[in-house]
């Protein structure tokens, strides 16, 4: 029932991924009066792989987190996350509000033994391929164990993604031993004496799009702003090319030949192609899909919470978690 465009994108987008993943049954979590409609626009949909559980209440993009948490028990994100709790879903996928499924989340699901917070990491485009940056708004302070443990998680999330010996760095304002902050260096030192992690150093920001390394850590503040900016560019310089191209008949033409690659890097580069922060950390597998995303974008939350589930990541974080924090 959340986000910017509410349940009719994403109706559309849970249509979309049932008819591109046949082994994919799909429970939509909200009001009936409001989502039966939009089902009914689509007849050919196998109902049996597309259930409504009701629930009475919704939870809006301004409400506090412990208003959602107290003051709404039939809310559609509480009730879709106790279905996971209840091993009647295998993951939960939410466009709404962060600071609420955060915090239901904590409280319906419980974290990992060994783990304070979950951390929010999405994969983010390099030069090389593909970085999971980890935390992205979900802790704005973090002390050292807390990067320490976003760490060790982002190195499982990355080899759960196929990556061998995730090569794991932590963001700075420099490389040097002497720069940062007290928490970042005190988190060096932890994941320097970290057995099985195949920890780099300190990254910069522009370390980062070169591919440096496969996993890059930071506290919540700084992720959040680097993913928001990282969006924002990637939009400008689309918009910039495309009106540079529009300049006259000879930026024309040459647009025009220029249009098949150009059409493919926006695809590439495009953030609802990317879309999708998984809550790691958690006793389940919770998705937050960002809440201005439309069709593409939510359908793309839900392939990763697909391969989640078929890596069966909670599982084999608890195994690494075991090893090395405990």
């Amino acid at each position: 029932m959340g986000g910017d465009f509410g349940p009719r994108s994403i109706v559309q987008a849970s249509i979309a991924c049932l008819s591109a993943t046949p082994s994919l049954h799909l429970t939509l979590v909200g009001q009936p009066s409001q989502l039966e409609p939009l089902i009914a626009g689509y007849p050919a949909v196998d109902r049996a792989r597309l259930t409504i559980t009701p629930a009475s209440e919704i939870i809006t993009m301004d409400e506090r987190p412990s208003q959602a948490l107290r003051g709404k028990p039939d809310s559609s994100m509480r009730v879709a996350l106790q279905l996971l709790r209840d091993d009647k879903v295998q993951a939960c996928v939410s466009a709404g509000n962060t600071g609420a499924l955060m915090a239901l989340s904590r409280h319906v699901l419980k974290t990992l033994p060994g783990i304070d917070r979950p951390a929010m990491v999405a994969a983010i485009p390099t030069q090389r391929g593909y970085c999971q940056l980890l935390d992205l708004g979900a802790n704005v302070d973090c002390s050292a164990e807390h990067l320490f443990q976003f760490a060790v998680m982002g190195a499982v999330a990355a080899e759960a993604l196929g990556v061998v010996r995730p090569r794991v760095a932590l963001l700075n304002v420099g490389t040097e031993d002497i720069k940062g902050n007290q928490q970042v260096k005190l988190a060096a030192t932890l994941l320097q004496q970290a057995r099985g992690l195949n920890y780099i150093g300190f990254i910069e920001g522009d370390g980062v799009y070169r591919g440096e390394a496969d996993v890059v850590v930071c506290d919540g503040f700084v992720g959040n702003i680097l993913l928001k900016s990282s969006e924002g560019l990637a939009t400008m310089i689309a918009a910039r090319i495309e009106a540079l191209f529009k300049q006259g008949l000879a930026s024309r033409l040459v647009g025009a030949l220029a249009l098949p690659l150009l059409k493919r890097l926006q695809a590439d580069l495009a953030p609802a192609r990317h879309n999708g922060a998984s809550f790691l950390g958690l006793q389940g597998i919770v998705v937050k899909s960002h809440g201005s995303a439309g069709v593409e974008g939510f359908q793309s939350a839900i392939a990763r919470a697909l391969i989640e589930i078929q890596e069966n990541l909670p599982e084999r974080l608890h195994g690494r978690l075991e090893e090395l924090l405990l």
